[in-house]
């Protein structure tokens, strides 16, 4: 016996409903075509979305870097606890030069950043309302210095949201798959720009200029690896081995 006509025509209408549910692309939205998701994300990475306290995994490594301890700090912390040489929980101006310094950064570009950093930092880490003239950076309260215009990748309490980092590179990486040109590194922080915040304009193009300039490769690509790796800290690690000749070059 034939279904009805209208049975028919109401189980067509679900399963277009359905597509629609799931769709990334809206055609009068031509940007959402130009700025492709990764739609197989769930097979490739269990719960892509869920924000990670511990470790910064991606596609290609699940569990975060292999042999990178997280001294159960999270990923932000992780991020910056490089720079805290004495490993006090605070990082002073003279230890942010010293870490840039160890990354190879020369006397005038490291006491340059260095300024900025703590100037545009120290505040809004500090456990006190009394601004504090030695401009420490407090690591256990870094979550409080996440600016606007970002790429999403930490949450607000500091966590690493992987599906965020493979959407970055489903989105911009045209070139080259999972590696970003300085062309298509200045369009990303463009486009995560948000109205009228000014100082987050600026941040996101300083922290992924300096990125830029540590860890691109020799034909000028930014790796999907190494930003990764700059989420949780070990990049800086990494570059500072490598500097001084203990370990080998990253893939």
């Amino acid at each position: 016996m034939a279904p009805a006509k209208g049975a028919s025509s109401e189980a067509t209408s679900k399963v277009e409903a359905s597509k629609d549910a799931l769709s990334t692309v809206a055609h009068k939205a031509p940007i959402t075509a130009q700025r492709k998701l990764p739609e197989d994300l769930d097979t490739k990475l269990p719960k892509a979305y869920m924000p990670r306290a511990l470790v910064a995994p991606d596609t290609e490594n699940m569990s975060g870097t292999w042999g990178h301890k997280h001294n159960d700090m999270s990923v932000l912390q992780q991020h910056a606890a490089f720079f805290d040489i004495d490993n006090d929980g605070i990082i002073y101006p003279w230890e942010t030069f010293k870490g840039f310094r160890a990354l190879g950064f020369n006397v005038v570009s490291s006491f340059i950043f260095t300024i900025i950093l703590h100037a545009a930092l120290s505040y809004s880490t500090l456990p006190t309302w009394l601004p504090s003239p030695m401009l420490p950076i407090h690591i256990q309260n870094i979550h409080r210095a996440k600016h606007g215009s970002d790429s999403g990748s930490y949450d607000t309490e500091g966590r690493f949201i992987p599906a965020n980092l493979e959407i970055m590179f489903s989105k911009y990486a045209h070139e080259v798959p999972d590696k970003l040109t300085f062309r298509e590194l200045w369009h990303m922080t463009q486009a995560n720009s948000v109205a009228y915040d000014f100082f987050g304009w600026a941040a996101s193009k300083l922290e992924w200029g300096v990125l830029y300039i540590l860890a691109k490769d020799e034909q000028g690509f930014l790796s999907k690896e190494a930003v990764r790796r700059c989420f949780d800290g070990s990049l800086f690690e990494y570059c500072a081995k490598r500097r001084k000749g203990t370990v080998a070059k990253m893939a």
